[in-house]
């Protein structure tokens, strides 16, 4: 029998856009792992918060997907809660679309449905679930459709974040998930701890004050214009790391036996906003995105 935190772990994949979850590694593999997994982002309607359920010979869990639309205010903050991910993609649009994927478990199909119904979804200044029985016992994820131009606070800590086509401030982080960015703007920080990066840069610049990105534990997959323009900072410390774009090469000369660390500090194409996306222990791809043209 499965032990009830591997169901816990799968709940989570399986509620969250972009949730990535790759373990430290210096072998070459992880970031192919990483690259392809993480394209996985703001699922549609069909594929957020479908066929979650499961049992166990003791545990049985519940899922149920909650709507609701609220008035842009300009920022929007959001924490995920201890087992929830976050994923939130811009549109031309005037107000904000909250859709939550709540899951419940519990002994008996009948106490599991009685956990869900007394989650509470606060929508004030602070989007968050809450609940009066035990924390251990649901997970909340959210995806979110909101104008372009918002602010961005986002917490979680076993689940990933996914930001797609956003151009504000934004700031997150994650303790266990993977991230995922494509075609964002603005000035974007943030950082996981166990989780894999992906980041897709569109256009020839980056539109705003840059973007600053890290993980500990995971591998860095980055997709970008072989003409774009910026000041470039990557690297690793433990794992592999691969590049066809000239520019953003690296010489891996051992040093006393021992492999050197990335690290890449340049300006591409005459420089500009800072790109400064980084890992500790995984690998690192450079995707100029040539076969895909």
């Amino acid at each position: 029998m499965k032990s009830f935190s591997t169901y816990l772990r799968f709940i989570t994949v399986a509620c969250v856009a972009a949730l990535i979850g790759i373990a430290a590694t210096a072998a070459f593999g992880q970031e192919r792992s990483a690259r392809d997994t993480a394209r996985v982002e703001i699922k549609g309607e069909r594929g957020f918060c479908n066929n979650n359920n499961w049992s166990s010979d003791d545990r049985v869990s519940v899922n149920e997907l909650r709507e609701m639309t609220l008035a842009s205010t300009g920022s929007l903050t959001v924490d995920g809660g201890q087992n929830g991910g976050i994923g939130v993609k811009g549109e031309d649009r005037s107000d904000i679309l909250v859709r939550a994927c709540v899951q419940a478990w519990g002994t008996t199909e009948a106490a599991a449905k009685a956990a869900a119904a007394g989650i509470k979804i606060s929508t004030g200044s602070l989007i968050k679930a809450e609940s009066a029985g035990d924390d251990k016992n649901f997970s909340v994820s959210y995806q979110l459709i909101v104008p372009r131009s918002t602010n961005l606070n986002l917490t979680a800590h076993n689940g990933g974040i996914s930001i797609n086509g956003v151009e504000g401030t934004a700031e997150f982080d994650t303790q266990n998930g993977g991230v995922s960015l494509n075609n964002v703007a603005g000035t974007v920080k943030g950082r996981t701890t166990n989780g894999g990066v992906n980041v897709v840069l569109a256009g020839n610049s980056w539109k705003g004050g840059g973007l600053d990105v890290q993980t500990t534990n995971g591998g860095v997959n980055i997709t970008m214009p072989e003409t774009y323009a910026a000041h470039v900072d990557t690297g690793t410390v433990n794992g592999g790391f691969s590049s066809d774009i000239p520019s953003l090469s690296f010489d891996r000369a051992s040093e006393n036996g021992r492999q050197r660390a990335v690290k890449i500090s340049t300006d591409l194409n005459g420089g500009g906003a800072p790109i400064r996306i980084i890992t500790t222990n995984g690998g690192v791809r450079i995707n100029s995105n040539k076969g895909d043209k």
